[in-house]
């Protein structure tokens, strides 16, 4: 299971055997967000120079979790995914990903595009705390995948009572703990096995357990192994974003949308050296516990 390295910010250490992409170049253009245009040329530049086969991939700062998009699109074709063969998603992040950007697609929007994707049964987002599901966001949120069954969120500590009023509710699944979610969720996929693409931002982390560049969330490291393991034999693929970087934005849109946020991307060097050291560690951890989990074979499986 060679490691891939989508390696556009210099955030994620070196790992045994990896395959590593130098797509420095590409950061201020893609970081954050892009157009759809300047998103489709990236993706062709990365799928042109993809190893046929890759375990985790690793793709930086959580300012580059949009890239999951191509890597499960690539995912789905790859093993012939489609409506009637369908794959699963599930996404640990401490934000929806699924939050209105008209102008292309950026780090917060993305699970809209794979949700909508006829070749993926569902989306789970879980072990969201932020407010960016709260009432005071909600017209934020983009409805469609949430309406049409396409889109679960898994959250803790968020008052998301107004999903009810606006007939979404059984897209909202609230818990009193992350530790009850996580339980909950672990049961979920015990129960209802199916093949599975498994995306991890960091930022769903307590602080304590790694840094990232946003806001976090409560989730502990034995929480997200309980999870993982619960997906023995059903991942086809996997991502892990939220690794620390430092960055001074050129473009004032992404500068004014980055403040806004909260976001941290200034990080003083000895600060961020550290944060990187522990995220390396925190990396082949997980790694090697999603290695575990992969299927063998689809046949198989199925």
């Amino acid at each position: 299971m060679t490691p891939l390295v989508l390696d556009v910010d210099g955030s994620v250490g070196t790992l045994t055997d990896e395959v590593r992409l130098s797509l420095h170049n590409w950061q201020e253009m893609i970081r954050f967000g892009s157009s759809l245009k300047r998103y489709r040329s990236f993706r062709d530049h990365v799928e042109q120079r993809l190893p046929a086969q890759y375990g985790t991939a690793f793709i930086g700062s959580g300012d580059f979790h949009h890239l999951s998009w191509l890597l499960i699109e690539r995912c789905i074709a790859r093993n012939a995914f489609n409506a009637g063969k369908p794959l699963r998603v599930v996404v640990l992040d401490n934000h929806p990903d699924n939050m209105l950007f008209p102008w292309g697609v950026h780090c917060g929007s993305w699970v809209r595009q794979v949700a909508l994707n006829p070749a993926v049964s569902h989306v789970h987002v879980a072990g969201i705390t932020s407010q960016d599901i709260s009432w005071s966001h909600a017209w934020e949120n983009y409805a469609a995948p949430l309406r049409e069954g396409k889109l679960s969120y898994w959250s803790s500590g968020v008052d998301t009572s107004w999903a009810g009023r606006k007939g979404l509710a059984e897209a909202f699944r609230s818990f009193g703990s992350v530790q009850e979610l996580g339980e909950s969720l672990v049961q979920m996929l015990t129960d209802a096995r199916s093949p599975t693409y498994l995306s991890i931002d960091k930022d769903v982390f307590a602080r304590d357990v790694v840094q990232t560049n946003w806001d976090q969330g409560q989730m502990s490291e034995s929480d997200a192994a309980g999870i993982i393991d619960a997906l023995k034999g059903q991942i086809v693929g996997s991502d892990i974003t939220g690794d620390i970087s430092s960055w001074r934005y050129t473009t004032w849109w992404k500068r004014l949308m980055s403040l806004s946020d909260g976001q941290d991307t200034e990080v003083p060097i000895q600060t961020l050296a550290a944060a990187q050291a522990r995220q390396h560690a925190f990396n082949a951890r997980l790694m090697k516990r999603i290695a575990c989990c992969h299927i063998e074979s689809l046949e198989s499986d199925s």
